[in-house]
């Protein structure tokens, strides 16, 4: 997007990216979409799918023909940097305002969230977000809410009010200071209070909250909110210069810390995924290094977030684990275990301190945050994409720790500034001028019936959901097909290939049609256990772990004298014997880590039970085979099921059937074949003579084999292991006797 050719004098940090040549050919709803998308365009100023922006539109009523003011505001669960026209929910303004006749009170929130459907302008069925009314209540036409890292900081400082105060005289402001309040009417009748309290204001800051701007334009709102947000920044940097962050390094950075990251990957993400399977990703970016390291991280991380959205995302509090310099990875996993342990009782006790009757059943206790010092961070969601916004969110949330511990100045006396009216003061716990959230408002968001509203609203999960399939051989034929089913069914997907480019190909294709953050590729010879070991390495720390391992890559072995020299009838063996016990063999040993129920599944043949003459090598590899995935079944249970398929000849797509071996099979049948025809054409010819002499006539696809294969490898089959499908059309003389 085209930047503005002169940025505003008084922007240190922040970019003004309005481009006057694209908002001149916009309506208003635009151009409150384009506002929410410049604005959603950076964390700084708000993170993914938080905050909202509002514009109050006049338009003509379908029933009265006379004009109307539309409050438009961006819908329940939305995100500004990607929100649509489409995303915004509309609402008669007057009838919106009008429901304060029958407001009774904070506990009647929830009834007054049912109320805005019935406000709906034209119709409009996208859900009103809770916090509508807090844009609906005050009186300007154009409203950002936002939660950039700076705000917050303000909002979460012991201080907070007072430090207001003087960035209002610093920078020429006039920031109103309400406390805390949980989003929804109330807040909204507050925030109306507080701007007819203080003409003239041109900001709010909610306590432990976040931040609100306006303005009579949508230009002028998107540059108030950039200024506010901006100069709150510089006002934090000048009171940072020369202060220690979070009280300075205690633990060091471990020069290794990548590869111990890939480590210990398996077995944490199996620690906390004993309710629900979890996607992680990691990160050791320098702000994290520098808290997770910190002699205050300890403390400050048990206090919590501030931020409803933060919280939301990242649980009450995430969890600490403590690693000394000089501990190994054993010692690492006793600590996660006892951390574990501690932190589920806890959760356990929070929810049992506050739930209520009606309130929505307890949730996974385990955490989805994980801080190792010399490490740190893991994230955890049901994808990669929630894994890693979930740890964009504590990173916002350690930004804002950093922000208000700058802010210090001494021990602040007295209630503080985010405690409200009916609140308990000694229910707001502070630490190094940090303000966290009290518990109960806490549970109050994250168990509020709203928010299970918006889970129950989310999409049922597919079937292999949650679930890591690394695909050996996936850059063609049978693998290739593999891969887009099992992605198609949910799963997180690594395509391995000895054709890295083919393997990098077929990646890009898959990430075209589901999300680039689900799917990866990686180079594997899998004669070579050391390579094995490194694709591997790739899944660990693309996901967290693996879950299903898929191999379909095989040789069949061939000369042109039709001899099959000691060196090839050893690499055939090497291929597709050996290297199936080199893949289980080391998949074991990170299957034993998250120690999660896991699937291998292995490509076999139809040739294993049906002898040829000429193919001597790769009918008994084949057979070989078989019998390793019964006897990896046995010694892999009763976590890890391994199954096989075993399909008669699959031509199309298969690297196996290069152009002279199709030719040498037409010449050997007697099928006749004109030279000009494309390497397709022939394959073609040759599926539709081996089709003949099955019991089905249907050429053999490389979808029917993936089929099969995931099948095997989907929760489908829990009680089926050692057992090999055939996928061969009806093979009479492979039917065993």
């Amino acid at each position: 997007m085209t930047l503005a050719s002169v940025a505003s004098p008084t922007l240190k940090f922040l970019e003004d990216r309005w481009d006057t040549s694209v908002a001149a050919t916009l309506d208003e709803p635009e151009l409150l979409r384009y506002r929410s998308n410049l604005l959603g365009s950076d964390l700084r100023i708000t993170n993914f799918a938080g905050g909202n922006t509002s514009s109050k539109v006049p338009q003509i009523d379908p029933l009265t023909g006379g004009t109307v003011e539309v409050l438009w505001v961006k819908g329940s669960g939305g995100d500004l940097g990607g929100i649509k026209r489409t995303g915004f929910a509309t609402l008669y303004q007057e009838k919106l305002l009008a429901l304060e006749r029958i407001y009774k009170g904070v506990d009647s929130e929830d009834d007054m969230v049912a109320m805005y459907a019935l406000c709906a302008f034209r119709n409009n069925p996208v859900a009103a977000s809770i916090d509508t009314p807090l844009h609906g209540f005050l009186p300007f036409p154009h409203v950002d809410h936002l939660h950039p890292d700076w705000g917050i900081a303000l909002a979460a400082s012991a201080n907070g009010k007072a430090k207001m105060e003087e960035f209002n005289r610093e920078f020429n402001h006039s920031l109103v200071w309400v406390p805390w309040q949980r989003p929804g009417f109330e807040l909204g009748l507050m925030m109306r209070q507080a701007v007819q309290e203080n003409p003239g204001c041109d900001g709010i800051v909610l306590g432990g909250h976040g931040l609100f701007t306006w303005g009579q334009t949508q230009r002028e709102c998107y540059l108030n909110t950039l200024t506010v947000i901006d100069q709150i920044g510089q006002f934090i940097h000048r009171h940072g210069i020369g202060k220690t962050r979070f009280g300075g390094e205690l633990v060091p950075a471990r020069a290794e810390r990548s590869q111990r990251a890939v480590q210990i990957a398996p077995y944490l993400r199996g620690q906390v995924s004993t309710q629900n399977r979890w996607i992680s990703s990691f990160t050791d970016a320098p702000d994290v290094l520098q808290f997770v390291n910190s002699v205050h991280a300890k403390d400050l991380a048990f206090l919590g977030t501030s931020c409803p959205d933060h919280f939301i995302r990242t649980k009450i509090r995430p969890l600490f684990v403590p690693w000394a310099p000089g501990e190994d990875l054993a010692q690492l996993k006793k600590n996660i275990a006892a951390s574990l342990a501690e932190y589920r009782e806890q959760y356990r006790a929070y929810y049992h301190s506050f739930a209520t009757p009606d309130s929505p059943a307890l949730r996974d206790t385990n955490p989805a945050i994980v801080l190792i010092p010399g490490l740190g961070m893991f994230s955890f969601g049901k994808n990669k994409t929630e894994a890693r916004i979930t740890g964009e969110f504590y990173t916002n949330a350690i930004h804002v720790m950093e922000g208000a511990t700058l802010l210090a100045e001494g021990e602040v006396k007295g209630t503080l500034p985010q405690c409200g009216e009916g609140m308990a003061p000694d229910s707001f716990k502070v630490f190094s001028n940090y303000v966290a959230l009290p518990a109960i408002e806490a549970f109050r968001i994250e168990y509020w019936a709203m928010e299970e509203a918006k889970i129950r609203r989310q999409p049922p999960e597919k079937e292999l959901s949650r679930r890591i399939a690394l695909v050996v051989g996936g850059g063609s034929g049978i693998g290739r097909e593999v891969a887009f089913l099992a992605a198609a069914r949910g799963a997180h997907v690594v395509v391995a290939d000895r054709d890295e480019a083919s393997a990098a190909r077929v990646a890009g294709e898959l990430q075209a049609v589901t999300s680039k953050e689900f799917v990866t590729s990686t180079p594997v010879d899998i004669r070579s256990r050391k390579a094995i070991v490194k694709a591997l390495q790739a899944t660990v720390a693309a996901f967290g772990g693996v879950d299903i391992l898929i191999n379909t890559a095989a040789l069949f072995p061939s000369s042109p004298d039709g001899v099959i020299p000691d060196a090839m009838w050893a690499t055939t063996f090497d291929i597709n014997v050996t290297a199936n016990y080199l893949l289980a063999d080391e998949t074991a040993k990170i299957f034993a880590e998250q120690a999660l129920d896991a699937s291998i599944v292995f490509t076999s043949s139809a040739n294993a039970v049906v002898p040829k003459r000429g193919s001597e090598a790769y009918d008994v590899s084949k057979a070989a085979l078989s019998h390793l995935v019964r006897a990896l079944a046995v010694s892999l249970a009763p976590r890890v099921r391994v199954n096989g398929v075993s399909p008669a000849a699959v031509v199309k797509g298969s690297t196996m059937f290069p152009r002279d071996r199709v030719r040498a099979s037409l010449t050997k049948y007697n099928i006749p074949f004109d030279e000009s025809l494309s390497d397709d054409e022939l394959r073609d010819l040759l599926a539709g003579f081996y089709a003949e002499r099955t019991l089905t006539r249907q050429p053999i696809d490389p979808s029917d084999c993936a089929e099969a294969i995931l099948f095997l490898a989907s929760p489908r089959t829990r009680c089926t292991t050692g057992h090999l499908i055939p996928v061969d059309g009806g093979l009479a003389e492979a039917i065993l006797r």
